[in-house]
């Protein structure tokens, strides 16, 4: 009784094991396919739920149904025009056939090695066959400088681009895209997420923009210099134009405090001849003697009129 009791818990742990490995989920985000000793069995399984298998014999391969990210690694590519360039590379992808994609690839692992192969290779091939000019831009917009800058651009910056980064990478894409369904990939998206020279040439072309902007700050500096000559001539010419009003205004000024004066005293001394002739004396003697001073004059001299007059009354 003992023994056929641990009989029955041997075969009921035996049968939920079974049950276990006869049952398996499949996500949304997910395919499946079975194998069988390593073959695959059937179709790919789709449909999220929960799906049957033969159990301890059939195994469950598990792809991601989402949009995967492929980051590749920088290299060095030359151009059409011979220039060394870095170029970093990403895409887009999903694995759109898994049977066929477990069949070549067998994982994401061996994907993004042969995506590696292939989208390095694309891309090498198509910027070889462009000058760098078409890699850097995506159109013939014009640059954003002064047009104190505009004589020393590049020769590489006044080329018209007939392609631009745009169409290359879809070029990439295209001919990569022509590839993947071998593997049961479906490619959506490459682009350039950066593109840089090698140092040898980086040196070269640093030392140019730095030449460049120097040449810009001197023609910039040239120019406010000549700015500041001219603001500095105008105010010396406008200066010298007030002073010269200021001095022709105090002038008129003077001249009709003058005549007014002279008015003033004209009429005055018109009413008096007598006192306008004593007091044009007085200032003839102020003006002409002083303490040291020695006149020689006759005593009838007009000069000492008043003189005798006041000698003679003092006597």
């Amino acid at each position: 009784m003992r023994h056929f009791r641990g009989l029955t818990i041997v075969v009921f742990i035996a049968a939920l094991v079974t049950a276990w490995a006869s049952f398996y989920t499949v996500a949304e985000t997910e395919q499946v396919i079975i194998t069988q000793f390593g073959q695959p069995i059937g179709s790919p399984i789709t449909s999220p739920g929960l799906h049957l298998k033969v159990p301890f014999t059939q195994d469950v391969n598990v792809f991601d149904k989402r949009w995967l990210e492929w980051d590749g690694a920088a290299n060095q590519v030359p151009t059409r025009d011979k220039k060394y360039i870095w170029v970093d590379t990403y895409a887009r992808w999903r694995i759109s056939d898994p049977l066929r994609f477990f069949q070549r690839l067998r994982d994401e692992r061996s994907a993004q090695s042969r995506l590696s192969d292939i989208i390095d290779g694309e891309t090498r091939n198509v910027i070889a066959s462009h000058d760098l000019i078409e890699v850097v831009r995506s159109s013939n917009r014009p640059f954003e400088v002064g047009d104190a800058a505009d004589d020393v651009l590049s020769e590489e910056a006044a080329v018209e681009v007939q392609h631009g980064r745009q169409k290359i990478t879809r070029m990439i894409l295209q001919r990569a895209s022509e590839v993947m369904p071998d593997y049961g990939i479906e490619m959506v998206d490459v682009q350039i997420q950066r593109i840089n020279y090698v140092d040898t040439v980086q040196a070269k072309v640093f030392e140019r923009m730095i030449s460049e902007r120097k040449r810009i700050a001197d023609r910039y500096r040239s120019e406010g210099q000549g700015k500041s000559a001219e603001i500095r001539g105008r105010k010396e010419r406008e200066l010298k134009k007030i002073e010269s009003e200021a001095y022709r205004k105090s002038q008129e000024i003077m001249g009709k405090a003058d005549a007014e004066a002279t008015s003033i005293y004209a009429s005055a001394f018109g009413r008096d001849p007598e006192l306008y002739q004593f007091v044009r004396t007085m200032e003839a003697y102020r003006s002409t003697v002083g303490p040291k001073s020695t006149l020689v004059f006759s005593t009838d001299a007009d000069l000492f009129r008043y003189m005798r007059s006041a000698t003679a009354k003092g006597r």
